[in-house]
């Protein structure tokens, strides 16, 4: 009877929803207490039972008819929306990083996804609006494969449209009458309308996950939520129950960690030694930075004459400038290591102000060689006797970001697999090696910071440094399942995803900016290569179309947005005030934040 009973119930649940409209059905199963599985069952009769009463009709209204449609639209939306959640990258892998090593170092991962859509992103638009016009009109290469262009950048690459000498200024035209393609102006706009987008998707990032860790103080009483009420029960698989026990144990160990942070008295004496330790580590740091760039701007000089006086088609005298690279590589890999035994050094109460101290100097490091290199673009190269100036560019951040590649490779075998031979074979004293977090988030700032750079000299760049990160993400996960400890103290890091973010944008991505300006702006295009050859500046595509479009009435609001919000630099400080505004709440609300835990930790144990 009591199965009869079940039976009929749910016939009858299936008959009412079959008779709700489709929005009404689908609220109503969402709402139900059952599992997903039940949930999808039930959704299933109910198709076929709204499918079975269609068939009973001899014809179909043209209202039915309509319905039909919706419903195979709406069961194909419910198909995709069941299944989006298993095609995220690596979202399985990311639960298990955070179940075993905690938020510190799954920070690192979800930053580097981040990264990878965000060239994955760059990659489409460039490839849609730069590369595939200019296949319709590319000329045959001549030039032999060899294999060593793979290192180079050079040779072969040289006549493809992996850089921006091998485009076209022509305007592109198929059909005789028919439509034309300016590539001039589709090349400006593509690549600036991308920095406008990046710009605002950085803020809107930025504002999200700032409102989520800093301002949400929900996020600071967490404990007592996530002990009572955070368990998920529709989860039935073991692997899943274990997973999920660990995660939660991890955070609820993150968030106790922060409330039971002792606050160490020192001495008078204790406090003079570690500031002088302090500031000795500073000096230290400073300048082994202005030692690397004084030596990769020597350096660059030296391979630019190499280049100059030898034969540009040459590829031996192009290996030879992989030796910037390699040295600009060798530095931002060894010398961070330096920066890691220099904050072993200085013994910080918690290691959140260790890994912040790290990822300063590093970026100090990092940004000043970029800087160093962006001088050498910008001053000597732009002005060299170079035939195709932009396609040298595009070919030296080609080696950087493949060398730079290569070496966090080689950082994951001899920095953490040897290492962790050696800690329990040979010197069991040291034991596994640590994930460096600071380290390895500011190899991910540094070399994003020259994709952005490069994206104007080599429009296809963001898509080889997709495969990169994608090879990395693998690499490193298994590295550090495998080679590596968790933290020993474990420790809380919501605000760490913001943080990098916010490095991202400043300096990484406003200095970007800069170059790229004065490069538009400023510095004159090469006279025979790329699409802006012949004019003053890449800018001045732009002035004469402008003068086009004057003559033109229904394009004379295009003409108005140019001299009054475009040429107007108050236009561009009313863009520019939502990033202050950010900056300074951030800076403000940090200020308050550890009154605020303090308080909010207080109320909790009470």
């Amino acid at each position: 009877i009591w199965i009869f009973h079940g039976f009929s119930a749910e016939q009858d649940l299936v008959g009412n929803l079959a008779s709700m409209s489709t929005s009404e059905r689908i609220k109503a199963i969402q709402k139900m207490p059952a599992t997903m599985k039940k949930k999808r069952e039930i959704r299933n009769k109910v198709l076929k039972e709204i499918k079975k009463s269609r068939h009973h009709s001899a014809r179909l209204s043209c209202g039915q008819r309509l319905q039909g449609t919706a419903v195979s639209f709406r069961r194909f939306g419910n198909s995709l929306s069941e299944y989006f959640h298993l095609l995220q990258f690596w979202h399985r892998a990311l639960k298990i990083i955070g179940a075993k090593f905690g938020t510190s170092v799954l920070s690192y991962f979800i930053f580097l996804k981040w990264l990878l859509t965000f060239n994955i992103f760059s990659f489409l638009i460039n490839f849609s609006f730069i590369t595939v016009p200019q296949f319709l009109v590319a000329e045959p290469n001549n030039l032999s494969f060899t294999g060593l262009e793979l290192f180079t950048g050079a040779g072969y690459f040289q006549q493809t449209v992996l850089y921006y000498g091998f485009y076209t200024n022509a305007t592109i035209t198929k059909i005789k009458n028919g439509p034309s393609y300016n590539m001039q102006l589709a090349y400006i706009f593509t690549v600036g309308l991308y920095f406008v987008i990046c710009f605002l998707i950085l803020l809107f990032s930025m504002a999200k996950s700032f409102c989520r860790n800093f301002i949400n103080l929900q996020s600071y009483a967490g404990s007592a939520s996530k002990l009572l009420c955070a368990w998920d029960f529709n989860i039935t698989n073991e692997k899943a129950v274990k997973l999920k026990q660990k995660n939660l144990s991890t955070q609820i160990k993150e968030d106790l960690t922060e409330v039971n942070r002792e606050v160490v008295n020192f001495s008078v004496k204790e406090r003079a030694v570690r500031i002088v330790i302090h500031l000795a580590s500073w000096i230290s740091s400073l300048g082994t930075a202005v030692a690397a760039c004084a030596g990769v701007y020597f350096l660059s000089l030296n391979n630019l004459k190499l280049f100059v006086k030898g034969h540009k088609n040459d590829l031996e005298s192009q290996a030879a400038m992989l030796v910037l690279p390699i040295v600009a590589s060798l530095l931002n890999a060894f010398v961070p290591f330096f920066y890691s035994w220099l904050g072993h050094l200085e013994r910080y109460q918690t290691p959140g102000h260790q890994v912040y101290v790290t990822i300063a100097r590093n970026i100090i490091l990092k940004i000043s060689i970029v800087g160093i290199l962006c001088y050498y673009w910008v001053n000597i190269v732009a002005t060299s006797q170079s035939q195709c100036w932009e396609t040298l560019v595009g070919q030296d951040i080609y080696r950087l970001v493949l060398v730079n590649f290569l070496f966090c490779l080689l950082g994951s075998f001899f920095g953490e697999f040897l290492r962790r031979i050696i800690g329990t074979t040979f010197c069991v004293s040291l034991g596994l090696p640590k994930f460096d977090i600071g380290r390895n988030v500011l190899d991910l700032i540094y070399v994003q910071t020259l994709i952005w750079i490069g994206i104007l000299f080599s429009p296809l760049l963001p898509g080889i440094q997709t495969i990169a990160f994608s090879i990395v993400f693998y690499v490193k996960k298994v590295s550090l399942i495998m080679n590596c400890q968790p933290p020993r103290k474990v420790w809380k890091t919501a605000q760490m995803t913001t943080s990098f973010m916010f490095l991202l944008f400043f300096p990484s991505f406003v200095g970007v900016l800069s170059v790229i300006g004065v490069t538009v702006w400023r510095l004159k295009p090469s006279e025979g290569c790329g699409p802006f050859r012949g004019l003053p500046s890449m800018y001045a595509a732009v002035s004469e179309w402008i003068k086009i479009l004057e003559n033109h009435t229904p394009s004379k609001w295009v003409v108005w947005i140019y001299y009054n919000l475009i040429t107007r630099a108050l236009f561009f400080f009313i863009l520019s005030v939502p990033a202050l505004i950010i900056a300074y709440l951030y800076w403000k609300i940090i200020q308050g934040r550890k009154t605020t835990i303090k308080l909010l930790h207080k109320q909790i144990i009470n």
